[in-house]
């Protein structure tokens, strides 16, 4: 397997941890220490690369968890009822 193919599958399987493990509040909480971290200019550049991936699975999760929400929201609109979204419901 290629060194991409491996960096890909390790990305997605951060992903699914991110949502078994961390709330929304959680991930943005992180998010925003990573952010701080990297703006003081203080990290190495290896320990920056890492920050930098981090977040950017933290960010995933993040919009992905508000979308979902959003969704939620737009099913309670509409039924004026709110129900648990899963991907399945139209």
């Amino acid at each position: 397997m290629s060194a991409s193919k491996k960096k890909s599958n390790t990305v997605a399987s951060d992903e699914g941890a991110l949502e078994s493990t961390l709330s929304f509040e959680q991930a943005f909480s992180e998010l925003e220490n990573i952010v701080a971290q990297m703006e003081s200019g203080q990290m190495p550049l290896e320990a920056s690369l890492e920050a930098y991936k981090r977040g950017n699975s933290l960010l995933t999760f993040c919009q992905q968890s508000l979308a979902d929400v959003e969704q939620q929201v737009k099913i309670l609109n509409e039924r004026q009822q709110l129900v648990t979204f899963n991907e399945n419901n139209d």
